[in-house]
């Protein structure tokens, strides 16, 4: 039986930007800029309100999405789908 899920590239590197943006670099080239504003209302996201933790962002190793630390992370499909071609 074949999967109907969809694979999405994987991110191959993420930068920090200012007004809570990642510029995000996935596999195939493409660069997106996601806007991370509309998370920092959600409980699990209010950490990156500050600076100093949102600039810790870092590529997952396998490249399924960005990770902040072992609570706060976004997958690759949320910032594909999401993110505003450069």
């Amino acid at each position: 039986m074949m999967s109907t899920q969809t694979a999405y590239p994987q991110v191959s590197a993420v930068e920090a930007l200012t007004d809570k943006r990642l510029r995000v670099t996935f596999a195939t080239g493409e660069v997106k800029i996601y806007d991370c504003r509309p998370l920092l209302n959600e409980e699990i996201f209010r950490p990156l309100q500050d600076d100093k933790i949102f600039r810790r962002v870092r590529a997952d190793a396998h490249g399924y999405g960005v990770i902040w630390n072992d609570e706060i992370d976004l997958a690759e499909s949320e910032l594909w789908l999401n993110g505003k071609s450069e």
